[in-house]
């Protein structure tokens, strides 16, 4: 039988069809590819920061060899083959990319220094540890140490930011050293000042290397563990209270 309408008139009954196909399924479709990882998108953003790391790297080694004011972006992307606006894109300014490799590089070295404490004894083998880890540092990454050089002779803002990155490892020290004093190990000192101190004399006997490697006149294994040797007696003859005979 067929419905009848208010006027009269009747009408088949008509069949629902099913929404599947319809607008509402092929926003969900949507959704649902936009939730799920992008192969695509991830292979995009894995180059992205790969240049970005890549801009990094290049600046520093000519931060550290070249210095910050002989470095041009225009050299810096004709070297890593990309157009200066792309170094641009990702650091706005030659200030800004030598801010990124001052952040970068302080969270390096204070992983290294973390990893070397980890696994030190107490007492001044924490010393002769860092001592260690530093050398072996400007046997592998000559071009971090060359760039602590380098911010020593431009001085502030950027040594300043390198020191506030590097300040919970500062305090970290200057407690080791407050407390070596108290228990009578080390000789009474400033403990600020004995960072700093210790802090001028292996960077200046390290970066001397980096210098001499400059010119042309590589270190060897042998002078590396030669002058850490000498370092590491040289604290501790200074530091430590009474005479302590070197370890074999």
């Amino acid at each position: 039988m067929s419905a009848s309408r208010k006027d009269g008139s009747s009408a088949s009954p008509r069949k629902r069809r099913p929404t599947t196909g319809g607008a509402g399924s092929r926003a969900r479709s949507r959704g649902s590819q936009i939730s799920r990882p992008s192969r695509t998108g991830s292979a995009r953003a894995d180059n992205e920061r790969s240049t970005a790391e890549r801009i990094l790297d290049a600046a520093l080694v000519s931060f550290a060899n070249r210095g910050y004011e002989a470095t041009s972006l225009d050299a810096l992307a004709a070297g890593l083959e990309v157009r200066k606006q792309t170094i641009l894109y990702w650091f706005p300014s030659k200030e800004r990319l030598l801010e990124a490799v001052v952040d970068r590089s302080a969270g390096e070295l204070s992983r290294v220094l973390e990893e070397s404490l980890a696994g030190a004894g107490p007492g001044f083998a924490r010393v002769e540890a860092v001592v260690r880890s530093v050398f072996r540092l400007a046997a592998r990454r000559p071009e971090l140490l060359g760039l602590l050089r380098e911010m020593g002779r431009l001085g502030s803002p950027v040594a300043n930011r390198f020191i506030e990155a590097m300040d919970p490892l500062v305090q970290r020290a200057t407690e080791f050293l407050e407390a070596e004093m108290d228990a009578g190990n080390m000789r009474r000192h400033e403990p600020r000042l004995l960072l700093l101190a210790i802090y001028s004399t292996v960077i200046g006997m390290v970066t001397e290397v980096e210098v001499l490697r400059a010119l042309g006149e590589g270190p060897t294994a042998r002078s590396l563990v030669r002058r850490r040797t000498e370092i590491i007696e040289l604290l501790r003859s200074a530091l430590l209270v009474g005479d302590r005979p070197l370890p074999a």
